[in-house]
C-alpha cells in the first residue's frame, strides 16, 4: 500500500476549483485528500494531517454557508483558507463578512506589506517575491521550514491574483492582521500573529494568478514543513488495490468512447484485473468523429483487449435527439440511451448481474455537474456519464467504478503515458461523451452531422500538420482543445457567380492547464485564413467560418 502517513486535507465547501487544489499540491510531490467542508474530523481522517485548507464556495459565510467541525481550530494545525474558506474562518472565529458593494472579479493587483513579517507566518510571505522561484520553494524541506532562504524581502510585493468573490471582512477576527490589499482596498491575505493560520480572498490554484503555485509551495512546505513524496505511480498503486477489493473476481464492462478518458480507463483495468473478466463496450452513436471507429478498434486491441464489443446504434441515437434542440435535453436523452443500449447488450453478452459498470470520468465532469464531494457544488452542465437518472441509480446501487474521478485531464494524459498507452491517443484533444451532438447548435440530424464531421477532421488534420511560430512542435500540440461547432444560422455568400446561402461554421481553439479555466489560443492569422478557406472551398454546405474569441470564464469550452 502507498505511504500516506504524510497529507495536506482539503476541505471541499462546493468550489469549481476544489480538487484543483489538491492537484497542484500532488504536482509538488505531496499526498492530498479531498473531505466534504462539514465532515466530522475524526482521529482516523486527521492521523498524518500535515495542513489544512479550506476551499472556495458559492455559498456566503453569513448565509448559509457549509460551518466545519471546530476541531479544526483547536488541533493547532496550519490552515489555509481560500476565499470562501478565508470568509469561513473569519466568521467562526469572531470577526465580520459582509457584501461588497461591489464584486472583485478576474485579475486584481494586490498590495503585500510588512505586517505579516512580524507574525509566526513570516515565511509565508517568500511566496510573493519574485526574486525567490518555485523550485527554491519546493527545496524548502522542514529544517528551512521557517527561514526565508539568503533572501530580504522587500516590501511593498505586488502581484496580479485572480478573484471571483462578491463578499469582504469588514472586521478580522481577533489575533488576524491584514498583510495584502486589493486595489480596491479590501483585504486580500490576512495572517494570525501567533498561530499558522493564513487567508487568502482569491484563489492561488488557477492558473490564471500570478505567483500561485509559490503561494500554495510556500504554505506547504514553509508552514506546514511537508516533504515531497508522492507520485502518479503512488496513485496507480493506490487505485489498483482498490478496484481488486471492490470487483473481487465479478466483470467489469467499460464503457469505452475511444477519447483519452476512457482509453486510459481501460488500460488501468487492463493492467489490474484478469483480461477476461473486462469486456470494454464501444457504441458508435453516429456522433463520432470521421474515422474514430476505426481508431478506437485499433487503439484497444493494442491495449489488449480480449473481449471488444463495437455497437453501431447511430439510427437509435439519431431518431431519439429529433427534434431535440435544448442542450440538457440533448444530453439527458445520449445520456439515458448509452444505459439503455448497454444494459441490452449486456444481457446479449450473457454477463452476470454482480457485473460492474465503468467510466473514464474525471472529477472536472463531478463537479461541473454539481457532484463534487462536498453537497454545495453547482451545477454547470450535465455528463452523460454523471447526470442521467440511470447511471445515478447504478451509482447508488454502488455498481459504478470510476478510477479517474479525482484526477484532471492532465493527469491522466501522465497516467496514461506511465500505463503505456500510445502518445498518439495521449495527446488527443478532449472530446465530450454526447460527441457531435453537444457541437451541432440546435437539432442533430445525419446531415448536420456529416457536415460537421468533414469541417472537423480538416481543420484538426490542418493542425497537426502546421507548426507553431518558432518550428518547435505542431499547432495542435500547442493548444489544449480544438474544434469546430455547426450553428443554426445561415449566411448569404457567393459560390462561383451564383448566391449562395450557406451555414455558419465557428472554429474553437483554447489553452488551458487544466480545463478549468481557458484563454482563446492566439492563431498565426496566416493559418487561420488558409484553414477556413480549405473548410469553404471543401465542405459545400458551409458558406461563412467565424473564430470563437471568449476564454473561459465567462465561457464554457464547449458551446451546449
Amino acid at each position: 500500500m502507498m505511504n500516506k502517513t504524510e497529507k495536506i486535507l482539503i476541505l471541499d465547501f462546493g468550489s469549481q476549483t476544489t480538487a484543483l487544489i489538491g492537484r497542484r499540491i500532488r504536482e509538488f510531490g505531496v499526498y492530498t485528500e479531498i473531505i466534504a467542508g462539514d465532515t466530522p474530523l475524526t482521529e482516523a481522517i486527521l492521523t498524518g494531517v500535515k495542513g489544512i485548507v479550506l476551499s472556495g464556495s458559492p455559498e456566503s459565510a453569513y448565509d448559509g454557508g457549509v460551518v466545519p467541525d471546530k476541531r479544526i481550530y483547536e488541533r493547532g494545525l496550519p490552515l489555509l483558507g481560500i476565499c470562501y474558506g478565508l470568509q469561513r474562518m473569519t466568521a467562526d472565529l469572531g470577526g465580520l463578512v459582509e457584501p461588497l458593494p461591489k464584486v472583485e472579479y478576474g485579475g486584481v493587483e494586490v498590495e503585500i506589506h510588512d505586517d505579516g513579517q512580524k507574525t509566526e507566518n513570516r515565511a509565508f510571505f517568500a511566496a510573493f517575491d519574485t526574486s525567490i522561484p518555485l523550485k527554491q520553494l519546493l527545496e524548502s524541506g522542514a529544517g528551512k521550514a521557517y527561514g526565508c532562504g539568503s533572501s530580504i524581502l522587500s516590501f511593498p510585493l505586488r502581484f496580479t491574483a485572480w478573484m471571483s468573490h462578491g463578499d469582504t471582512l469588514t472586521r478580522l477576527a481577533p489575533g488576524f492582521v491584514q498583510a495584502g490589499t486589493s486595489a480596491a482596498g479590501f483585504p486580500a491575505v490576512v495572517v494570525h500573529q501567533e498561530k499558522p493560520w493564513i487567508g487568502v480572498q482569491f484563489h492561488p490554484e488557477v492558473s490564471h494568478c500570478e505567483r500561485g503555485n509559490e503561494i500554495l509551495a510556500a504554505f506547504v512546505f514553509r508552514v506546514c514543513r511537508c516533504t515531497r513524496a508522492w507520485t502518479m505511480e503512488h496513485y496507480v498503486e493506490e487505485v489498483r488495490n482498490g478496484l481488486s477489493v471492490t470487483v473481487g473476481g465479478n466483470p467489469v464492462l467499460l464503457l469505452i468512447s475511444g477519447g483519452v478518458d476512457s482509453t486510459v480507463a481501460g488500460a488501468l483495468l487492463l493492467k489490474t484485473l484478469p483480461g477476461e473478466h473486462v469486456h470494454l463496450m464501444y457504441i458508435d452513436t453516429g456522433l463520432m468523429r470521421k474515422h474514430e471507429t476505426e481508431g478506437v478498434k485499433s487503439a484497444l486491441e493494442k491495449l489488449g483487449a480480449k473481449n471488444l464489443h463495437i455497437i453501431n446504434a447511430e439510427t437509435e441515437f439519431l431518431a431519439a435527439l429529433k427534434g431535440k434542440e435544448e442542450p440538457e435535453a440533448k444530453r439527458a436523452i445520449i445520456g439515458d440511451l448509452f444505459i439503455t443500449i448497454q444494459e441490452r447488450e449486456v444481457a446479449r453478452l450473457g454477463l452476470p448481474e454482480s457485473y460492474f459498470l465503468a467510466q473514464g470520468t474525471l472529477y472536472t465532469d463531478l463537479i461541473e455537474s454539481g457532484k463534487g464531494v462536498g453537497k454545495k457544488a453547482r451545477l454547470i452542465k450535465s455528463h452523460h456519464n454523471v447526470g442521467s437518472p440511470l447511471v445515478d441509480a447504478k451509482r447508488k446501487a454502488g455498481k459504478i467504478i470510476e478510477p479517474l474521478d479525482r484526477l484532471y485531464k492532465d493527469e491522466v494524459r501522465n497516467l496514461g503515458r506511465l500505463l503505456g498507452v500510445d502518445e498518439d491517443v495521449v495527446k488527443r484533444h478532449p472530446f465530450p461523451g454526447p460527441g457531435l451532438a453537444v457541437r451541432i447548435v440546435g437539432e442533430v440530424t445525419k446531415e448536420t452531422c456529416g457536415i460537421l464531421r468533414e469541417a472537423d477532421a480538416i481543420f484538426i488534420d490542418e493542425l497537426k500538420k502546421r507548426r507553431v511560430p518558432d518550428g518547435t512542435g505542431s499547432l495542435y500540440d500547442a493548444i489544449w482543445q480544438a474544434f469546430a461547432v455547426l450553428l443554426p444560422v445561415r449566411s448569404v455568400g457567393v459560390a462561383g457567380d451564383s448566391r449562395k446561402y450557406g451555414r455558419v461554421l465557428a472554429l474553437r481553439a483554447i489553452v488551458s492547464s487544466d480545463g478549468m479555466t481557458a484563454d482563446v489560443y492566439p492563431f498565426p492569422m496566416k493559418d487561420l485564413l488558409e484553414i477556413a478557406g480549405m473548410i469553404t472551398n471543401t465542405v459545400k454546405e458551409i458558406g461563412r467560418v467565424t473564430y470563437d474569441i471568449s476564454s473561459k470564464p465567462p465561457a464554457t469550452i464547449e458551446w451546449e
